[in-house]
């Protein structure tokens, strides 16, 4: 069985205006947002095998302060994981070695809303419902398969698992 947890990058400054967007940080709010998605992915016990980050530096900047929940993992960041489309994301899951059988991707709207629907099948219904309304920044989307490897993987053959957002997590 393979798990898969989709991490958007927590909430990014628009402040400046001279920098690439690339380039562009978090702002406060996500530097408050993504420790509390390190929290729910050690209260659900997942530690994957492999981290697939964008480059750009608010993926990096989540990555770093969830790093407490994903201590010794290999990361890969690729290029292509930056404002990419899902049927790109999609590839580059279906090339994850069968060795990783749980996997982290941190990445960028629309590409990971768009690949979290690609590969929803079944799940809670509220959960599938809040899903298919937005996805956002920070938000974390858990998934199990039934195939042995990733170059097996088929769309809509995803089991959401849950869907978290900084919001959730927040009330107290």
């Amino acid at each position: 069985m393979l798990s898969l947890a989709l991490l958007r990058h927590a909430k990014s400054s628009w402040d400046a205006t001279d920098i690439e967007d690339f380039d562009r940080p978090l702002n406060e709010r996500g530097r408050s947002a993504a420790p509390l998605m390190a929290q729910a992915l050690k209260e659900l016990n997942f530690m994957p095998d492999l981290v697939m980050c964008s480059p750009a530096r608010r993926t990096r900047e989540t990555l770093s302060l969830i790093s407490n929940a994903v201590k010794d993992v290999k990361v890969d960041f690729d290029e292509e994981l930056y404002l990419t489309s899902q049927e790109t994301l999609y590839g580059l899951l279906k090339a994850v070695p069968a060795s990783a059988k749980k996997v982290l991707m941190i990445g960028h709207n629309p590409g990971m809303h768009g690949l979290a629907l690609f590969l929803t099948g079944t799940g809670d219904a509220k959960s599938i419902s809040r899903l298919e309304d937005k996805f956002p920044t920070a938000a974390l989307a858990m998934f199990t398969f039934p195939q042995a490897s990733w170059h097996e993987l088929l769309p809509a053959s995803g089991h959401l698992e849950t869907f978290i957002t900084p919001r959730d997590r927040d009330k107290g």
